[in-house]
Formats: C-alpha cells, structure tokens, sequence
C-alpha cells in the first residue's frame, strides 16, 4: 500500500519516526511551529537506553553518536553519605549513554533535509480533522491544508493533538520540583549520581567532559532567581557527598515541575500520539525520551506492516503493544522518584523506610539487577 503521514512536530519523536519510515519507503511530512534553531538549542534529557542507542544505529542515525556519545556503565546511589555503584554491564549486559536530545535532534534534521525530505519549521498547526485527514496550518502568513491518510502526534504535552483522543488520562503529581543548572565545569564523577540527603535529592550528570548538569530537589513554586550560585554550590556539596561538585561558570537555570500522566489510549481513527503527546514521566529514571523512541519504534514497524501486507494489525494494536512499556516505565520512575526525594512533610519513620529501601536496593543482588535492567531498559515486558 501507499499512503502519507502527516507528523506534528519535529522534535526526536516526530524526527525519528520520519526517518524510520523513510527508510520502509513511506512518504511523510513534518509540521514545526518553532524555527530551527530554537528546536535545536532546546535542553532536555540526555540519557540513552540501549534500546535507543540500537534504533538510531539501524536507521543510519548514530555517526555522531557513536564518536561524541558518552557510554555509561553503571550509576553510584547515595545515602547516608557513602555511594554504591550499580555495574548496568555486569548485571544485564547492556549500558546507557549521555548524549543530550539537542544532539539527537540535530543528526536526526541533518539527515531529512539531506535526503530533502518535507520538514517544515515554523508551521503553526491550528486545528485538525480526522475524517477525513487533514492538517490545517499557517506557514509563511499563509493559510494551507495538508491531506494525509495517517496523522501522527508528536508535539509534546501541551500540542494540539493530544485532546483529540478522547480517552480518560491517569496522572499524580508530586510536592517538589528539580532546580536544573548547566556548568562550564568537569563532572562530578565519571558516571552519574543519584542521592539522596535530608536536606533533598541531588544529582549529577553532564553533558560532555567538561560541561556538567546538575539538579537540585526545591519546592513547587520556586523560581531560579531564588537560588544565587553559591546558595547552590552549597546544597550540592552537601547532598552529594562524599562526591565534591566542580563548581564553574552556571550557564543555565530552570525550574522542573515533577509530574506523571498516561492517556490511556493512544489513538483515534487515523490519529496516533506517541512521546509527551501521549505520557509523561518523572525525569528520576531517565525515560521521557527513550519512551518517545520506543512509541515511534512501534508505530513505524505498524505502518510497515500495513504498507508491505495492507494488514492495520499491528496499527490496531499499538495503544495495547506500548502501554506494557508505559508503565513499566512509570513504575520504575516512580519508585526511584520516592526513594530518593524528601517530601515538605516527611516523618522520620518515612525517612527510614527510605534508607532500607536504598540499602536493600544496593545489597540484594535481584533488586539491584531489577534496577539495572528497569534503568537500560532490558527488563523484560
């Protein structure tokens, strides 16, 4: 069969499956409503499941990845003021790697305008209709419409797509947000840091050998400028002990609220969404992007499928076939989430569990592979 995607939005999900349908010969058009420099300067995560890092090796999209990426073996947990590794190599056989979603985006608008394919920035999409297809948008001052047969959502949280599936949306929110700053200075440790303190959760991270991110736990409601460099400098040094931070010139500041929601159906009619558009997580596990890889991992290999059988089996099934991840995902993040952060009203009996729940955590050899394989993604479905 022949047919046409239309995809909102042109940051990593809506690129990637782009690319990947590409490649299975399928005809698509991206819709943008931010110029390029802006989707390509936006900060997000920066954590690459194995799963990941395999889908942008087989669509041609890891050259860059695989000289600039930073593989990661392992974490430290800490508490109580000593750190515990958690060997990721040892207990699954996979690693992770940091290389920030502005890169991923990059490489990934590189190769469609490369191949000349239809990617359009700065097309406001304004409102959609499902039957039939269309996507009515203003590019240049001017009003246009794009006839498709399929419609993939990907433009994130707060895009036009995600209200169009009329499905109920299970979500919690929790009561502290992460302070983020970004650092002209070396990490922390070679690998990242998740702690946790009395005084809040902490942790390190980077994104390359000399450029460091970091986080803070702060109360909702907080706003950078509450925070000067060195009220910071000392909060990290407290809670990530015993590792010291490398303090260096703070290029960035921003506030994280911490939040988690699932549609629980990810699709209506010739409507798909996939990333944010159809869930979000909280960043404790570093799932936000590699859920987004996975939906249109799925979708792709569905619109393949349909394409060489004209069977919409697999399309039919996609909701079903990548909620198991879903929430598997919430889970894990969940868990890591209340683990390791301190809540406004926290009791000490609370602080205790946590502290048996991290050292039966770093001590029981099942739960330390559970994490492992939850945090590369090889935990089985």
């Amino acid at each position: 069969m022949s047919f046409t995607v239309g995809i909102v939005g042109a940051g990593p999900a809506g690129l990637l499956l782009g690319r990947l349908l590409h490649r299975a010969g399928i005809d698509s058009v991206v819709f943008e409503n931010r110029d390029r420099d802006y989707v390509e300067q936006r900060q997000r995560a920066g954590i690459l499941e194995q799963g990941t890092v395999n889908t942008l090796r087989a669509a041609g999209a890891a050259d860059r990845l695989d000289r600039l990426g930073i593989p990661h073996d392992g974490i430290d947990l800490v508490y109580d003021g000593a750190a515990h590794r958690v060997d990721f190599v040892e207990l699954t056989g996979a690693r992770v790697w940091i290389y920030a979603q502005t890169e991923v985006v990059k490489d990934l608008i590189a190769l469609r305008l490369a191949d000349d394919l239809p990617l359009l920035f700065e097309a406001e999409v304004q409102s959609i209709t499902l039957d039939p297809p269309m996507i009515h948008y203003r590019h240049d001052g001017q009003p246009h419409t794009f006839s498709c047969d399929y419609i993939v959502g990907c433009d994130g949280f707060h895009g036009v797509t995600r209200d169009l599936v009329p499905a109920p949306v299970l979500s919690r929110s929790f009561p502290y947000s992460w302070l983020g700053i970004l650092v002209d200075a070396p990490p922390v440790h070679h690998e990242l840091v998740y702690a946790h303190s009395r005084h809040g959760f902490a942790l390190a991270s980077m994104r390359s050998p000399t450029i460091s991110r970091l986080y803070l736990q702060v109360p909702n409601g907080t706003t950078p400028d509450t925070w000067p460099d060195d009220r910071i400098w000392s909060e990290l040094t407290t809670r990530l002990t015993p590792h010291t931070p490398n303090e260096g010139r703070i290029t960035a500041k921003s506030v994280l609220p911490m939040r988690a929601s699932v549609r629980q159906s990810m699709q209506q009619g010739p409507l798909f969404l996939a990333g944010d558009a159809a869930h979000i997580v909280p960043p404790t596990g570093a799932k936000g992007l590699n859920l987004a890889a996975h939906d249109v991992t799925v979708l792709a290999e569905a619109f393949t499928h349909l394409s060489q059988t004209g069977s919409p089996e697999l399309l039919d099934a996609y909701t079903e076939t990548c909620l198991r991840r879903i929430w598997r995902a919430q889970h894990f993040s969940n868990t890591m989430t209340t683990m390791l952060h301190i809540s406004p009203d926290q009791t000490e009996f609370e602080t205790q569990l946590q502290l048996s729940h991290l050292h039966h955590t770093t001590t029981s050899p099942p739960t330390t592979q559970s994490l492992a394989e939850n945090y590369t993604g090889t935990t089985p479905l």
